[in-house]
Parts: C-alpha cells; sequence; structure tokens
C-alpha cells in the first residue's frame, strides 16, 4: 500500500450529524419530510449536486434552489458553532506513515471551511480532491481514480478510508480496497462487502492498515 485516501465529511469532520439535521429541517419545511436514517440513505456521501437533483425530482426546480441556498447557509452556521474532527481521528493520522490525501463528494470551497475550523487543511494542502474535478460523483469510481492518478499511485495500492455507502462503492469499483468508518451515521452493514473492513474506532485505523 502507498497511498491513504480519506473521504472529508464523516471520515474526517464530524460533520455528517450536522448536515443529516439541517436536511431533516429543510425536508419539513418545504414539503418533503425525512427522517434521519432517509436522508443517510439518499443523501449522505453523494454531492451537492446529485442531492439537488434528488429535490427538484420530487419538490421541483425552485424548491430545489431553495432548498440548496438554505443548506448552505444553515450548515455553514452550524460549522461555525460546534464541528470538531472526527473522534481519534488526530491520533490517528499522527500515527499513519503512509502519504494521505482526501477524495471528497463535497466543494473545494466547504472543505477548505470545514477543514480550516477543525486545524485539519494544512495537513492536506495541495493533496484535496473534490467531486467538481470529475464527471460523474461517488459511487462511481471516477474521484478515487483522479485522486490515484494526481498522487501518482496506481488505484491497487491505494486504500480508501470512508464513512458512507456510495463512498466504499465506489473504492471497490476503483479497484481499491476500502476502510469502512461505522462510528457515524451509517449503519455497518452498509458499509460491508468485498475488499471492505468495517471498524468503528478510528485510533484503530493506522493498526488496521499495517495489518492489511
Amino acid at each position: 500500500m502507498e497511498l491513504v485516501i480519506f473521504d472529508c465529511d464523516g471520515a474526517l469532520v464530524d460533520s455528517e450529524r450536522i448536515a443529516a439535521r439541517v436536511q431533516v429541517t429543510l425536508g419539513a419545511e418545504l414539503g418533503w419530510p425525512l427522517t434521519e436514517d432517509e436522508v443517510v440513505d439518499r443523501f449522505i456521501g453523494r454531492s451537492h449536486a446529485a442531492i439537488r437533483e434528488q429535490v427538484a425530482a420530487r419538490l421541483g426546480e425552485d424548491t430545489a434552489a431553495t432548498w440548496s441556498e438554505r443548506f448552505e447557509q444553515l450548515h455553514r452556521e452550524a460549522v461555525d458553532s460546534n464541528l470538531a474532527p472526527v473522534e481519534g481521528l488526530p491520533e490517528a493520522l499522527d500515527a499513519l506513515t503512509l502519504p494521505t490525501c482526501i477524495a471528497s463528494s463535497g466543494s473545494h470551497d466547504k472543505m477548505r471551511h470545514t477543514l480550516g475550523r477543525t486545524g485539519l487543511y494544512e495537513r492536506f494542502a495541495g493533496r484535496i480532491f473534490s467531486t467538481t474535478e470529475v464527471s460523474h460523483g461517488k459511487p462511481a469510481p471516477d474521484l478515487f481514480l483522479h485522486a490515484a492518478r494526481q498522487m501518482g499511485v496506481d488505484p491497487a495500492a491505494c486504500v480508501v478510508v470512508e464513512d458512507s455507502q456510495p463512498g466504499v462503492r465506489a473504492a471497490r469499483a476503483a479497484g481499491m480496497r476500502s476502510f469502512g468508518y461505522a462510528g457515524g451515521l451509517t449503519p455497518a452493514e452498509r458499509l460491508e462487502g468485498l475488499d471492505t473492513v468495517v471498524f468503528y474506532d478510528m485510533r484503530k485505523l493506522p493498526t488496521l492498515i499495517a495489518e492489511r
């Protein structure tokens, strides 16, 4: 193994809980009542554009535009007030000896904000890749293959750290082994599958990778 590719939301910063709460609130306000579990199933791990497409199909383009605008506002406010790194993440990064990068469904602006608020941005600066750089977001393999190519590493020598079902599916499609973090919102059974190790404590990640 030569490279560890991290997802951002839910794998580095504990932002998926914030995002899910905001999506539930917006659904209640704008006419699509959603439970947190439904949000996880439909939205978590997917790009902003993919979520907007789902809302537009359900409620129309005008409501989708309002939804997107309100999400950006409410999410930013919540991030500014209480965002933190995933528990155990700083210790895991300190213990890792392999090169790392980020490949996220979020935009660069969003990652600059969330990673900046948690003091993680400088640890990955210059090695951050967004779904906005490729044609198809997760669960397609495009983003992970793009990250490997930019880092000069064969996909077969990469491992992916993900917390969402679209993310682990994308890793498999890219021919990469993955570690599915089940300490967040996505149930472990949605992460299980070929070439995927499911784990709950981010502090154990360096040991798990070394054992592979």
